[in-house]
């Protein structure tokens, strides 16, 4: 391990803290909400996962799950409720409010259960 240096601000002397360089993929929606929480409600773990490095991924996970949940819940709820490409020809306007419901019921579960735990 290299020695640890130091810069001195006024009274104080701040580690010469750097993290090494995470070239991947940019964070989607539901990553940058996580990240929003943690900051904002989870400050401790916030800080722990940035010192170890260990926020990128974990917001990649949470982003990558998210998308295959909702992924995999749509379809399903759309058999539920009768959404049809026959209901969207004939009412596109009663599709796309259905859809825009089931979307965003999913979206709150996806909240409820990825991002805000």
């Amino acid at each position: 391990m290299s020695e640890l240096t130091y810069t001195r601000c006024g009274d104080y002397y701040i580690p010469n803290l750097k993290l090494s360089e995470q070239p991947e993929p940019p964070i989607g929606k539901y990553g940058r909400m996580r990240q929003r929480y943690l900051k904002e409600h989870r400050p401790g773990l916030y800080s722990s996962l940035i010192l170890s490095e260990k926020l990128y991924p974990h917001l990649l996970e949470i982003d990558r799950a998210a998308r295959e949940r909702m992924d995999a819940m749509l379809p399903r709820m759309m058999e539920a409720a009768g959404v049809t490409e026959e209901l969207k020809a004939r009412d596109p306007m009663r599709w796309v409010g259905l859809m825009n419901t089931l979307k965003a019921q999913i979206d709150e579960l996806i909240l409820c259960e990825l991002v805000y735990s």
